[in-house]
């Protein structure tokens, strides 16, 4: 078929998921054309159900979604329990730094992707962007100078075309678009791990107050996922190594039930469970959980987020934060562009920076922690101590980060790497024996550690300026000469225009 008539947007965004219909509501609120366009049918299933507070109380609240998903019924999760590291009990943490003090924003949420996804793109809808479902976007449409918009397929099999000022790619890791931002896919030697999955009906739950945390227990093949959706609903999962696949090849619920039997804690909380087999919950399910980043993230008319730019390990639950994080940090580059406040150039280095660095400190934190857990004999807990690991990945990290001007990452080399990433495991282990020997305490030695500071600041920032929004003060910029967040968080300025 024929090309249809030329349509012009501001922003054309590939993907409906929660970085894509987030970009869509911030950029549709400061009354931008917005065109979503998504390969599916919403409600769909997908995986990743386990919240952080920063995307319930920071970034869903400057969208507007927040009273919305208060609404939805959704499981409250008020930290995680983890049977990991030396202590052979589980050990829980939770988001507010004391019983005694616990706040408003102390939460987050255990969602169906399914409906949570909904929620969003429907709102998105709501503060004005347009979506169109069932469309397959073939390709970029380059001058060479910069991308001007998309070619797509419709639900009729009509080809297309949508031209807009900025291009978004919020397709995930399965984007057929990632490539056209120029540089490549690289992909981790340390976090390369396969996840077999399936629901549960009836499992057990943890005691109050933390029955809905997710829990994660390690056990000498891996980890597993452990998390209560509703009252009786749950996601389980195991997580193994890359060279153990044929443990999950063949007929996967032998397999799963095999690795089951291997940690005591999560057979004991599904002995009395029945796995779901009918509906999107049904089948089990495999996933590849390779942790990447592309070495560009943005060219004039295009900007990947979420998935399209950079996956880590999921065990922090740090997919969705990610994703919308990024919406976020593009929405206010796209936006501050369009109102003529900053140049191209500079406020999507300030996107990427910002982003790189996220990631960064989630694939460092992560790093550390794996490097906890005490299992000298598991083949797959030896392989993630940092002192065993190859040396082309510590130098692959710091390369990652090295265009990067923060203090934190002032890295010269791998063997600076490692020490550093030995020294932060350390020093979490010691925060975790320091709250089992004074709960009185509460979380304030684990927030101390460095790994879970650095993990939460940019989190807690975006968080505070939800709530308090000019009322903050100004912000500071995160590097050396960088923009800084409007009073509302949805421009970039000039540090000095403050």
């Amino acid at each position: 078929m024929g090309v249809e008539d030329r349509e012009e947007w501001d922003a054309v965004v590939v993907g409906g998921g929660p970085g894509g219909s987030t970009l869509g509501a911030l950029l549709a609120m400061q009354g931008h054309r917005v065109l979503i366009l998504e390969k599916e049918t919403f409600p769909r299933y997908q995986i990743g159900e386990s919240l952080l507070p920063s995307t319930v109380h920071g970034v869903c609240r400057l969208t507007g979604v927040s009273e919305e998903l208060d609404k939805a019924g959704f499981t409250l999760k008020r930290g995680g329990t983890l049977r990991w590291g030396a202590n052979p009990e589980p050990w829980t943490f939770s988001f507010a730094v004391s019983p005694k003090i616990a706040s408003a924003t102390s939460f987050a949420y255990q969602v169906e992707r399914s409906k949570f996804d909904k929620i969003l793109l429907d709102h998105a809808v709501k503060k004005g962007a347009e979506v169109r479902h069932q469309v397959t976007v073939d390709d970029v449409i380059d001058d060479g100078e910069r991308v001007r918009g998309v070619t797509y397929t419709d639900a009729d099999g009509t080809e297309r075309e949508a031209y807009a000022k900025f291009v978004v790619d919020a397709s995930g890791n399965g984007s057929r678009i990632h490539k056209r931002v120029g540089g490549t896919r690289e992909y981790s030697e340390f976090f390369r791990s396969l996840a077999l999955f399936g629901y549960y009906e009836g499992g057990k739950r943890l005691p109050a107050p933390n029955s809905g945390n997710i829990l994660s227990a390690a056990f000498s093949s891996g980890w597993f996922w452990y998390i209560p959706l509703s009252p009786t609903l749950t996601s389980v999962g195991a997580v193994v190594r890359r060279e153990d696949a044929a443990r999950i090849q063949g007929d996967p619920e032998t397999a799963l039930r095999s690795l089951i039997d291997e940690c005591p804690l999560v057979k004991d909380y599904l002995s009395d469970a029945t796995r779901v087999t009918e509906g999107q919950y049904g089948q089990l399910r495999v996933r590849k959980d390779y942790s990447y980043h592309q070495t560009k993230f943005w060219r004039p008319g295009l900007v990947l987020i979420g998935d399209a730019a950079c996956f880590v390990d999921p065990v922090f639950s740090s997919g969705v934060h990610l994703a919308t994080y990024s919406a976020l940090l593009a929405a206010r580059s796209i936006n501050s562009v369009m109102a003529g406040l900053v140049e191209e150039e500079p406020a999507f280095d300030e996107f990427e920076a910002r982003y790189r660095r996220e990631y960064g400190v989630f694939y460092e934190f992560l790093m550390s922690f794996y490097d906890m857990h005490v299992d000298e004999q598991s083949y797959f807990w030896s392989a993630k101590k940092v002192t065993k690991n190859a040396h082309t990945e510590l130098e692959s990290f710091v390369e990652l980060v090295a265009g990067v001007s923060s203090a934190e990452f002032a890295l010269d080399g791998a063997e600076s790497a490692a020490v550093r990433m030995k020294t932060k495991a350390a020093e979490f282990a010691s925060a975790l024996d320091t709250m089992a020997a004074d709960e009185e305490q509460g979380m304030v030695p684990l927030f101390k550690s460095a790994a879970v500071r650095e993990a939460m600041q940019e989190g807690g920032q975006v968080q505070s300026r939800a709530f308090l929004g000019e009322e903050l003060g100004a912000d500071v910029p995160l590097f050396p000469g960088g923009l800084v967040a409007s009073g509302d968080g949805m421009h970039w300025l000039e540090a000095e225009a403050k």
